[in-house]
């Protein structure tokens, strides 16, 4: 366990030594699974305007910022492996994105520093806390809480937060669940949120020829084209039109309450792209689906308030609508209003997320929920559409165990090198590993070497 540790601190510290020469041209990672990040000449108008509008940032400080952000989530992922139950959580702050990790163990301290992050060491792991937030989510899942409109776990304060009208409300939830005080900070909160489904959308699609929604992000199963979105907007069978009113397709799989997340297959009259709609200013490109560290920047795509941008305040928040209760979903600070449900929120090229719900709008400020891109796609069998995605991806699932370190949900950077039945493979461009895109099968993704 020490040699591994300290193999992974070593790789981080010289990958973040190198970064400082690299700059945008590429991103070191603790994590062995590896990452690109985005280049700076890739990023959209559109997003740089709206950094600079919410953010205050110029481009060039919006690029470095995007940059630096990339490589704090790629040290993180490798120093929440490497700590396993003594990790606490991990957040960036400041404008050059600095990142923090947590630990219960103050012999980790020399560890985190040595990968280039911030050492801080707290009372309660993350792993005690989410358990402590699971409880209340079994009990909101059978009867969603009055008064309490949503919990989460701050890695901030090392505590989890419940937001209540009334104390009383967030005590009958932690009574009913279980859950220690001592892990608990309550907040009064009169936040009533609320989801944004009913009336315009992003990337418009119509359900049963009546309400709007957002498109969230193109995805593929299979040979299907389709696209995932709120949970809310429809359940399966509801049929859908697109923007230009002509028939598109239908509701495949539909998750809310509990969950906040759908897709819809298309027929072949649409053709899915690795874009989100930039309203006027250039669309995004989207490269991936690498999730951001708390206090990342983050972005948000809908047709009623176009781009806002703000920062991740808390991953794995519960929200109560008065639908239910929604777990898993991600708390911001970007605002949204009513029509913007289901539109695409993406952290410099990275798709984050699809618009839940919230509370506020865009002219006094607010909180905004977005449902994660990677349980959606996981929960329904879905590749994302990506510039590096495949034309025409396998369909079938790889036959046999041949062996090797190439594996399904890894996410593997360009030059990384894997071996699969025996032979060795070099990735050619950034991508997350599907079932059915074996090396041998994907000669766009690998090289045999």
């Amino acid at each position: 366990m020490l040699r591994r540790r300290a193999l992974v601190a070593a790789t981080a510290a010289v990958a973040v030594g190198a970064l400082g020469l690299a700059g945008l041209s590429g991103v070191a990672s603790a994590d062995p699974q590896g990452a690109t990040a985005p280049a700076a000449d890739r990023l959209s108008p559109g997003l740089l305007e709206a950094m600079r509008r919410d953010l205050g940032l110029g481009a060039d400080e919006a690029k470095a910022r995007i940059a630096d952000e990339y490589r704090a989530a790629a040290v993180a992922r490798g120093l929440e492996k490497s700590l396993g139950a003594d990790f606490a959580g991990a957040r960036v702050s400041g404008p050059e994105a600095v990142l923090t990790v947590a630990t219960t163990d103050r012999a980790d301290v020399a560890e985190i520093t040595a990968a280039g992050a911030r050492a801080e060491v707290v009372g309660h792991s993350l792993g005690r806390l989410d358990a402590a937030k699971a409880a209340l989510d079994a009990v909101a899942l059978k009867k969603a809480p009055k008064d309490v409109p949503s919990w989460y776990v701050d890695v901030r304060t090392n505590r989890l937060v419940v937001n209540a009208a009334r104390t009383a409300a967030a005590d009958r939830l932690l009574d009913a669940a279980g859950v220690s005080r001592a892990l608990v900070r309550v907040v009064h909160s009169t936040e009533q949120p609320r989801t944004y489904a009913d009336l315009r959308g992003g990337d418009a699609y119509y359900m049963n020829g009546s309400g709007r929604c957002s498109i969230g992000f193109p995805v593929k199963r299979g040979t299907q084209n389709g696209f995932v979105s709120a949970g809310h907007c429809g359940t399966p069978g509801v049929t859908t039109s697109g923007v230009n009113q002509q028939a598109q397709g239908s509701f495949q799989g539909s998750t809310f309450p509990g969950r906040d997340y759908s897709w819809v297959a298309v027929n072949a009259n649409w053709t899915p792209r690795a874009l989100v709609n930039g309203y006027g200013n250039g669309d995004v490109t989207v490269a991936g689906s690498t999730q951001a560290v708390v206090g990342s920047s983050v972005c948000r795509s809908g047709s009623t308030t176009g781009w806002h941008c703000g920062t991740i305040q808390q991953h794995d928040t519960s929200v109560t609508y008065q639908e239910g209760t929604v777990s898993g979903v991600t708390r911001t600070g970007v605002c949204a209003e009513p029509g913007d449900s289901g539109g695409s929120f993406i952290s410099g090229s990275q798709a984050q997320g699809v618009t839940s719900g919230g509370s506020g709008n865009c002219s006094q400020g607010g909180t905004t929920y977005y449902q994660p891109i990677n349980p959606a796609l996981s929960a329904y069998g879905l590749t994302l559409v990506t510039s590096g995605t495949p034309t025409d991806p396998p369909t079938g699932p790889p036959t046999g165990e041949p062996g090797g370190t190439w594996a399904v949900g890894t996410t593997y950077a360009a030059g990384a090198v894997v071996t699969y039945g025996g032979a060795s493979y070099r990735c050619l461009q950034g991508h997350q590993a599907q079932a059915g895109w074996t090396p041998p099968d994907v000669p766009a993704l690998w090289q045999r070497i």
